[in-house]
């Protein structure tokens, strides 16, 4: 399988589309438009996969509640060791996001 070009027009301006998104509801409606339903449920299923890889989970355990395949499951697995590091870099601004989240909402109860 060949390397993606990153740096080709239409690689740039999906990546830019991206970054232009403000907030979850556009992200939603661009992904929509994007992607078939299906896409977009095999995307979620996989980035779930990883969490769940990078809490130690067993593979049989994430097949059983993502419906994704075993080598699907190892690749994600290889990506999340691997050096480009996108999974990490991701599940771990989800969990800061997360936990700030919670930070905040624990702090305004007591205000």
């Amino acid at each position: 399988m060949s390397e993606i070009n990153w740096e080709k027009k239409e690689n740039t301006q999906l990546i830019e589309a991206f970054l232009n998104l403000e907030n979850t509801n556009e992200a939603k409606r661009f992904l929509r438009d994007l992607m078939t339903k299906d896409e977009i449920i095999e995307f979620a299923n996989r980035l779930e996969a990883a969490r769940l890889l990078s809490r130690d989970m067993q593979y049989i355990g994430i097949i059983e509640k993502t419906g994704l395949s075993s080598t699907t499951i190892a690749r994600i697995s290889k990506w999340i060791k691997g050096s480009q590091g996108g999974y990490r870099l991701i599940l771990n601004r989800l969990n800061h996001h997360h936990n700030s989240s919670k930070l905040r909402k624990g702090l305004s109860l007591n205000t």
